[in-house]
C-alpha cells in the first residue's frame, strides 16, 4: 500500500506561480511512475503531467506544456509540480498519483494505482 499526500496549493493571481509537492510513504517510491491530474468543478479529472522512475522522461498535457514542470526526488519520496504563468483555467483540485505497473509513461487515470487526497489551486483573474 502507498499513501500519497499533496501540499502547496493555494490562492494565486493570474501570472503567478505555485509549487505542489506530493510525498509518498509505503512501498518503494522509485519503482513508481508518478503523475499529476486535476479536476475543476463540474468537469472530469484530466491529465496534467507524468514522470518516469528516474525522472529522465516526462510528458505533459498540451494545456500546460511550457508552463508546468514535473520533477521528483527519489531520496525524499517526493514528486513536484512547478506551475508558472498560472491562468484562471488552471483552477482545480490537483491530485498526484502513482502507477506501479510502469515503466511506460501514461496519461490515463485508469492506469494509476494510488491517489492522493488532492490540493486546491485557485487562480484569480
Amino acid at each position: 500500500q502507498v499513501q500519497l499526500v499533496e501540499s502547496g496549493g493555494g490562492l494565486v493571481q493570474a501570472g503567478g506561480s505555485l509549487r505542489l509537492s506530493c510525498t509518498a510513504s509505503g512501498r518503494s517510491f522509485s519503482h513508481y511512475v508518478m503523475g499529476w491530474f486535476r479536476q475543476a468543478p463540474g468537469k472530469e479529472r484530466e491529465f496534467v503531467a507524468t514522470i518516469s522512475w528516474g525522472g529522465g522522461s516526462t510528458y505533459y498535457a498540451d494545456s500546460v506544456k511550457g508552463r508546468f514542470t514535473i520533477s521528483r526526488d527519489n531520496a525524499k519520496n517526493t514528486v513536484y509540480l512547478q506551475m508558472n504563468t498560472l491562468k484562471p483555467d488552471d483552477t482545480a483540485v490537483y491530485f498526484c498519483a502513482a502507477d506501479y505497473s510502469g515503466p511506460q509513461l501514461t496519461d490515463s487515470a485508469a492506469e494509476y494505482d494510488y491517489w492522493g487526497q488532492g490540493t486546491q489551486v485557485t487562480v484569480s483573474s
